[in-house]
């Protein structure tokens, strides 16, 4: 099922596939990993995931059967219920105009390799991985700013934002962002040193402490909503 009715919107999944197109949506909507988009932190993790031995198959909410799951040891990492049914939504073209791209702290060289193989295993719909959709979204081209090694930092406001900025053409105050900010407020530093040229205006943030749900996930389109809108 589609987020959208908890926007009080039509679901376009049920009206010949037509994106919303009344509605403003980000242009780029970035999401932390660790304990955001999926439940571990991946410096907790023991191993690499292998795609042939380590995916771990379920029911993809109401899209059929795919990868829910990856091992890494004994470690399940698993996207949030919202980030999934997010990402469904962009898969189907939901969003109009808006593309997706992860800014992630991760803080070894190893911790990385977990995360990147993670979400080269993970899927969102039967056949297409997260990684898929991210590379879908920019022809191939690898945007995302994963890990804290240089020219990367922890602070993601000093090194994530202005490379994905510089990365994608796309404007801070046309970005929608997403950290659990447990380890860090990332979405203040971002807010507070990532401001647009001309308007002054910083990406929305929204923190997600327990994972990216449907409520947060709702809310930070309805906070962009209203901001573009000048509500």
């Amino acid at each position: 099922r589609s987020l959208l009715p908890t926007l009080k919107l039509q679901d376009p999944r049920y009206s010949g596939h037509m994106a919303v197109s009344s509605v403003p949506f980000p242009e780029l909507c970035v999401f932390d990993l660790d304990a955001c988009l999926w439940d571990k932190e991946m410096f907790q993790m023991n191993s690499i995931p292998d795609p042939d031995v380590d995916a771990v198959h379920g029911q993809l909410g109401s899209r059929g059967m795919g990868v829910v799951g990856v091992m890494s040891g004994s470690d399940c990492i698993s996207l949030h219920k919202g980030a999934l049914l997010a990402l469904q939504d962009h898969a189907d073209g939901v969003f109009e105009g808006m593309k997706i791209a992860c800014a992630s702290s991760a803080d070894t060289p190893f911790a990385e390799r977990v995360g990147r193989a993670a979400l080269r295993i993970l899927e969102v719909l039967p056949g297409l991985t997260v990684w898929d959709l991210l590379m879908r979204d920019w022809e191939g081209l690898d945007v995302n700013q994963i890990g804290r090694q240089p020219p990367l930092s922890s602070n993601k406001a000093a090194t994530h934002f202005p490379r994905l900025k510089e990365a994608t053409g796309i404007a801070y105050d046309k970005m929608l962002f997403f950290d659990d900010c447990n380890w860090g407020d990332h979405c203040l530093m971002v807010a507070q040193g990532c401001k647009d040229e001309r308007s002054g205006l910083p990406p929305v943030t929204v923190r997600t402490p327990r994972g990216l749900g449907e409520r947060e996930w709702a809310r930070g389109l309805e906070l962009y909503r209203k901001r573009a809108s000048g509500e």
